[in-house]
C-alpha cells in the first residue's frame, strides 16, 4: 500500500510541473489517504505483535 501511495505522489509532481492542477490535487489526496491508511495498519500490526507476545 505504502508503494501505491508513492505512485500517486509521483503522479501528483509530475501533474503539478506540467500544470494540471485538478490532478495533481487528487493524487496528493489520494497518495495523502493511502499513507495514513498503510501507517495505521502498521500500528495496529505493532500492536498486535506485542500483545500476541
Amino acid at each position: 500500500m505504502l508503494h501505491y501511495s508513492l505512485i500517486f505522489l509521483v503522479v501528483a509532481v509530475i501533474a503539478t510541473v506540467f500544470g494540471f492542477g485538478g490532478i495533481a490535487s487528487a493524487s496528493a489526496g489520494i497518495a495523502q489517504i493511502l499513507f495514513f491508511i498503510f501507517l495505521a495498519l502498521f500500528v495496529i500490526s505493532l500492536i498486535a505483535r506485542v500483545v500476541k507476545r
